[in-house]
């Protein structure tokens, strides 16, 4: 059995050796095709390493030759793609990092050629955009280790923006909002969780139920009776932007980090909370437990339905505070169908961290990235259309989804349902 086993391996590896290194042989020659060829040789590009009205202490802006860089990342996408066919390299996480970085290096210099290019700016922007996807990857990693799988995650949110805004202008206080958004995610997340633990209606079903019913329910109130008085329901303003003492002054990273609102500080410290929880606390052996074998935990005395119901309630609360995001932490009001997919981004995001909280974080500043970068390479008017910009965050999704599905491993029993024996 264990000859046979180890044989699997040796033939998956073999095709991941393959598959990876033809893929990095084709980016260096696409890299040295598109970009290397149409850059314009003798200029430079450059790009900024400060904030205006940042806190953080200056630093000269970074200026690099354009078309020698470019080059130089089509040489380093060959080579790793010629070691990789030689000798292979078992990291995925590694191979795609040469292959992201190599690209996205190489787009940049040549978007950027003879042009100035904020990049502490994007980076900054990328930590705000990648909050709400966070958010809801953290819901799922949390609902998803204790054995359910939730995709209503999307419905969810945009319930708890709406909840947020409402609240907030009615009562004339952020926090109020914030606060129900978060009772109401969980209020959401408790229906989806009765339905499934105690009935055990399919969680796919349930969870697709829950998105059409939040997109429905906020549009229909949005178009009767918010549109119609915005001052009264639908203007809460934003919270502030708090700098950390000390902590903002540092070059790049103060102003990257420690110069947000509230919204982004809550999500870098839920990382932090849930790594710690689930992973080196009693209640995470707990949640772990039963998530891989339900039925072995409820043996040694785990109460499977209780972990499930808590932590899937925890997960919907996760995912208001990813709602309240979008109204009373980004433009302060409501907006039909606002959330535009990040709570599927977020479920992408968790499976690409591997159904960890530091990877699922790891994996939105990706999907951040790339939406701030659509952004800002239309400011730069590339010769690339615009609706093909816009498109950008959503094909990385898809690019991750067809890479890792298959090779990341989610909860044994994640999705089904138990019934105690």
């Amino acid at each position: 059995m264990m000859i046979e086993k180890n044989k699997i391996d040796e033939i998956l590896f073999r095709r991941q050796r393959i598959g990876y290194g033809i893929t990095l042989l084709v980016v260096g020659l696409l890299i040295a095709a598109l970009f290397g060829l149409n850059t314009e040789a003798g200029v430079s590009s450059t790009f900024g390493m400060n904030v205006v009205g940042s806190q953080a202490i200056n630093i000269p802006d970074i200026s690099v030759p354009s078309q020698p860089l470019v080059y130089v990342m089509a040489i380093v996408a060959v080579f790793a793609g010629t070691f990789q066919l030689a000798r292979g390299v078992r990291s995925t996480g590694v191979l795609v990092g040469v292959i992201a970085l190599t690209f996205v290096v190489s787009f940049l210099v040549w978007a950027t050629q003879d042009k100035s290019f904020n990049l502490v700016g994007m980076l900054s922007t990328s930590v705000v955009r990648a909050t709400p996807i966070a958010l809801a990857a953290l819901c799922g990693v949390i609902s998803e280790r204790a054995g359910v799988t939730n995709i209503g995650i999307e419905g969810t949110m945009l319930i708890a923006a709406q909840v947020a805004v409402i609240s907030a202008t009615l009562a004339g206080n952020l926090y109020v909002g914030l606060i129900l958004a978060i009772l109401a995610g969980g209020l959401v997340a408790g229906i989806h969780a009765f339905l499934v633990i105690r009935f055990r209606v399919d969680q796919i079903v349930s969870g697709v139920a829950i998105n059409i019913f939040g997109a429905g329910m906020t549009s229909f109130i949005s178009s009767r009776y918010l549109e119609s008085n915005i001052k009264a329901l639908n203007s809460s303003g934003t919270f502030p932007i708090i700098s950390i003492p000390y902590l903002s002054n540092i070059p790049v990273i103060g102003s990257v980090l420690f110069e947000n609102n509230i919204m982004v500080y809550l999500m870098i410290g839920l990382v932090i909370v849930l790594h710690v929880l689930i992973f080196h606390t009693p209640w995470g052996l707990r949640t772990r437990a039963v998530g891989e074998h339900p039925k072995a935990a409820d043996t040694l005395g785990v109460n499977v339905y209780l972990t499930r119901y808590i932590n899937v309630i925890l997960g919907g609360m996760i995912a208001g505070l990813g709602g309240a995001y979008f109204t009373i932490g980004s433009v302060g009001r409501f907006d039909e169908v606002m959330t535009a997919g990040k709570g599927f981004i977020g479920l992408a995001a968790m499976i690409f961290g591997n159904w960890t909280p530091v990877g699922a974080f790891m994996s939105s500043l990706i999907f951040g990235f790339a939406d701030s970068l659509q952004v800002k390479l239309q400011i730069l008017r590339i010769p690339i259309p615009s609706e093909f910009l816009l498109m950008a965050p959503y094909i990385i999704t898809m690019i991750v989804l067809t890479g890792v599905v298959g090779k990341a491993i989610a909860p044994a029993a994640d999705g089904q349902p138990y019934e105690k024996s």
